[in-house]
């Protein structure tokens, strides 16, 4: 929770820090190692891109070896896809393999200069992880998060016990991709109140050098992407929960009346289930709205282990 004290400390060292800036070109030269927590779908994805656009080394870390397996296994069918299609050659995709070096071990992120954490959307699990980066990492190293609807000011918040000590805070930021990562050029750029210029300067220029488009939203639950697109997705599954349309019809009407590439119900498989109904939590708790209460329905599949495609359920 962010009282009006804190939140006045936190202004007060954030104008300090901002005080302090690099210009974009130089920010992406530092960035000599990636490091990503977490060899899901969106990791994987981040640490692909990053490999094959931006030319950088990547250190994939993940607690589950079967999830590291598993992430590797998915992007060498992605590089053998981009062959047979000749967008890369042989050559290039054994180059681009050679940048993803996985661990198990977060001590493997002491030598990085840029990280993007993508575990999934439970606070305690991203406030635990920004803890120990903070000890963990380089002075320099930017903290990025890959959160869809958590606070980046919270976020940054526990990387100390001390608000008014912004080393660590002024680091923390959200790039906030876009799923499918190899696909989709949108990113989210969103700063806490601690963020410097430079840290927001640095994480721009990275993503640019990725190949991605950035947009930069406020610090308000849900950002842009989420805000507005998961009212949609829960008004979709209400309409199929109430017998307003079927799933088939849903997806249809939305595919050819609004000419997005699939429908609501889809895209909800595509993100996982389980994800939405993370996202929606948080957004319902943090802003008190009754359009991001989750449908009865959304909560049955979830409890019941209908989480969608992305997690290979379904």
């Amino acid at each position: 929770m962010i009282t009006p004290i804190l939140r006045r400390q936190l202004l007060q060292s954030a104008r300090q820090t901002r005080c302090f800036s690099s210009t974009p070109i130089a920010a992406a030269q530092e960035v000599k190692r990636l490091g990503v927590i977490g060899a899901g779908q969106m990791g994987l994805g981040i640490a692909l891109v990053a490999a094959q656009r931006a030319g950088v080394p990547v250190t994939l870390v993940d607690t589950n070896q079967a999830s590291i397996d598993k992430g590797l296994k998915f992007a060498d069918k992605l590089l053998a896809k981009d062959i047979s299609k000749e967008r890369i050659t042989q050559e290039q995709s054994d180059k681009i393999r050679s940048l993803l070096s996985p661990t198990t071990s977060m001590d493997s992120l002491a030598d990085v200069d840029f990280i993007i954490e993508a575990v999934p959307e439970i606070p305690s699990l991203k406030f635990s992880i920004f803890s120990s980066l903070a000890q963990i990492c380089p002075p320099h190293t930017i903290l990025a998060t890959n959160t869809s609807s958590i606070s980046i000011t919270r976020i940054a918040a526990s990387t100390t016990k001390d608000p008014t000590d912004t080393s660590a805070s002024s680091r923390v930021i959200s790039t906030h991709f876009m799923n499918p990562v190899p696909i989709q050029k949108g990113v989210e750029i969103i700063t806490g109140l601690q963020t410097s210029q430079e840290t927001v300067d640095t994480a721009i220029a990275f993503c640019k050098a990725m190949g991605k488009i950035p947009s930069q939203s406020a610090d308000s639950p849900g950002f842009l992407a989420n805000r507005i697109l998961m009212p949609y997705i829960n008004e979709a599954i209400i309409c199929l929960e109430t017998g307003v349309g079927s799933r088939d019809d849903i997806d249809a009407i939305m595919k050819n009346g609004t000419n997005v590439p699939m429908g609501p119900l889809q895209l909800a498989d595509f993100i996982g289930i389980d994800t939405c109904l993370a996202i929606m939590k948080v957004l319902y708790e943090e802003t008190g709205d009754s359009k991001y209460r989750p449908s009865v329905l959304l909560r049955k599949m979830v409890d019941a282990g209908w989480l969608g495609k992305k997690s290979g359920k379904g």
